[in-house]
């Protein structure tokens, strides 16, 4: 992997690698459909790190941007998530193993939840290289002193889920880890393009009735927890 896209959707989720890329000196900063991307190095690997903006469209246009017009060959997305696996607690993080779309559903013509018309695959697998370095980058982080780190699928929507039904509606439909609003569009656009990814998200909140007070006060806490363990996988990479 020569060349890392990391995307972000909000400052708040980038800010920290950006200010790190700056220290590095030799920051490239360029404009290109109405997004800023920063190319430079990090813990010795050339990155591409962009903010795209909230929800799927803003994130698959984002991803495929960066494949095609900045040339990454692999994808990392770093943010919060809401928690959905019951093991996970506000700052716990989860490395994807896989990612789908919680709000599509053609069922009535007989395609399950999740599963996209006529098309071959719609649980797009993570890259196993980007999850292994993922797990690693957390056990060396000062985070894993008190949280942990799992593997398991990220559902996207176009929703912030902050409610006990359809939280157990999305459950029941595709038994996520976390859920969130970028992820799975990501992964949709790299899968396409044959592009490795990996979806690494620190919880912000439960995904449920708490989650928009919880998630107000912890969100810069998570992000930047979740921009650290980026940084670890980076210079994993890079040995």
């Amino acid at each position: 992997m020569r060349k890392i896209g990391i995307i972000g959707a909000m400052e708040v989720e980038v800010s920290i690698l950006k200010d790190e890329m700056a220290k590095n000196g030799g920051v490239k900063q360029s404009e290109n459909g109405s997004l800023v991307f920063y190319e430079g190095s990090l813990k010795g690997m050339n990155v591409v790190v962009v903010k795209s903006g909230v929800g799927k469209v803003n994130a698959a246009l984002c991803a495929q941007r960066l494949i095609l017009q900045y040339g990454v060959d692999a994808v990392i997305n770093s943010g919060i998530a809401g928690a959905m696996a019951k093991e996970l607690k506000v700052f716990d993080m989860v490395a994807s193993t896989d990612a789908v779309y919680h709000d599509v559903d053609a069922s009535l013509w007989g395609y399950k939840v999740t599963q996209i018309p006529q098309m071959k695959v719609s649980e797009f697998p993570a890259d196993k290289t980007l999850v292994d370095a993922a797990l690693k980058a957390f056990a060396a982080s000062s985070g894993a002193k008190e949280h942990k780190i799992i593997t398991g699928r990220v559902a996207s929507g176009d929703q912030f889920i902050a409610a006990a039904a359809l939280k157990a509606k999305i459950e029941a439909n595709c038994a996520p880890a976390c859920v969130e609003m970028e992820g799975a569009a990501i992964a949709h656009a790299c899968y396409m393009s044959q592009i490795p990814f990996l979806i690494l998200r620190c919880v912000s909140d439960n995904a449920d009735a708490s989650a928009e007070t919880t998630y107000n006060f912890n969100e810069k806490t998570a992000a930047e927890a979740s921009a650290a363990v980026v940084l670890g996988i980076l210079e994993i990479l890079a040995a």
